[in-house]
């Protein structure tokens, strides 16, 4: 199968594997794994932000950020389309007891006037208006890109606001490796940001929260009531360190395939149009009449598994474990459908 339904669905490779068994490790939750600390080290530098913590998945770095940066009846400001909204199970409200306002941005990308308006009025009736949550790129946006001067605009509104700045950055290495803009920039802009190494990056398990030494250390007592405190993580983490090293600079293969993808799905007659395609993520909206259950069954029957993205939607993402012959059996695919 020619298995399209996510870029988390790739293995280690070979050489992942091998950094993986030969990783130095100990006791991450007394700080004493080498390679966890190596990683946060890592990271904190290429971002230029003092601390990071390694955690099992983006769901609990975003979790986290959201709970030591806010108070119950305090309100997140994001897009209707964010991750943190749509697919962490409610977690806002269950771990933070927070309510979101949802925005409705263009292709779930909010700028600083859909912000400044959303802000609450200091008044009993409304919640405290107290973070502002970004995502890059944006999943539900068919992977847009945020422009980064929109974000030192919305930089500038939060502070005029007193609000916090979060950035689940799940793929934000695909906008990078784009855009070509500089990690640390995103660091001077955001209090907290989420780094996924379980997608594009091919990592097994893994994602990063990074931000103040304050912040941390507070992510790391939250992480421990999650759950998420791992003891000899350096297997993970040496994943997470290899995939820095050798998976970035690939990721612009993800975007170039994608960009294929999306130009073969337009030539189809079942397909009405296909979202921009920015980076690895193509969502195709199908005729009037055609279900995404319809398409989905007809790709499977000949080898290709996608997933639905809403009523009358198809996403495929490209990923490590696509390659280009596998491209050519997609077109003969689409063409045949």
């Amino acid at each position: 199968m020619i298995d399209l339904r996510s870029d988390t669905i790739t293995r280690p490779t070979p050489a992942m594997k091998e950094a993986m068994m030969h990783a130095e490790v100990g006791d991450d939750v007394f700080q004493a794994d080498p390679t966890v600390n190596a990683l946060q080290q890592k990271l904190a530098g290429i971002f230029g932000m003092e601390d990071a913590l390694l955690c099992p998945s983006g769901t609990m770095t975003n979790q986290i950020a959201l709970r030591i940066q806010t108070q119950p009846q305090d309100e997140v400001i994001c897009d209707k389309r964010s991750h943190i909204y749509l697919y962490e199970g409610g977690g806002m409200m269950y771990n933070s007891m927070v309510s979101p306002k949802l925005l409705d941005g263009d292709r779930g990308r909010i700028t600083a006037e859909d912000i400044e308006a959303a802000v609450n009025p200091d008044d009993v009736h409304f919640p405290v208006s107290r973070l502002v949550s970004l995502e890059n790129t944006m999943n539900k946006g068919g992977g847009s890109i945020y422009k980064l001067e929109e974000i030192r605009k919305i930089r500038s509104t939060c502070d005029r606001h007193g609000l916090r700045l979060h950035l689940d950055g799940a793929r934000l290495y695909n906008a990078l490796a784009e855009t070509g803009e500089s990690p640390v920039e995103y660091g001077q802009l955001f209090d907290t940001i989420s780094v996924c190494f379980s997608k594009g990056l091919g990592a097994p398990v893994g994602s990063v929260l990074l931000g103040s030494s304050e912040n941390i250390k507070k992510a790391r007592r939250v992480r421990k009531v999650m759950g998420g405190g791992m003891r000899q993580a350096g297997y993970l983490a040496a994943a997470c360190l290899y995939a820095l090293d050798h998976h970035v600079d690939r990721l612009k293969e993800d975007h170039r395939r994608a960009r294929a993808i999306g130009d073969m799905a337009a030539a189809s007659p079942h397909v009405k149009s296909v979202y921009p395609v920015e980076t690895n993520i193509v969502i195709v909206e199908l005729n009037d009449g055609i279900s995404e259950q319809w398409m989905l069954e007809k790709l499977k029957e000949k080898g290709v598994l996608a997933v639905g993205f809403g009523k009358g939607l198809v996403r495929f993402v490209t990923h490590l474990d696509f390659n280009d012959t596998h491209l050519d059996q997609l077109a003969h695919v689409l063409q045949t459908i």
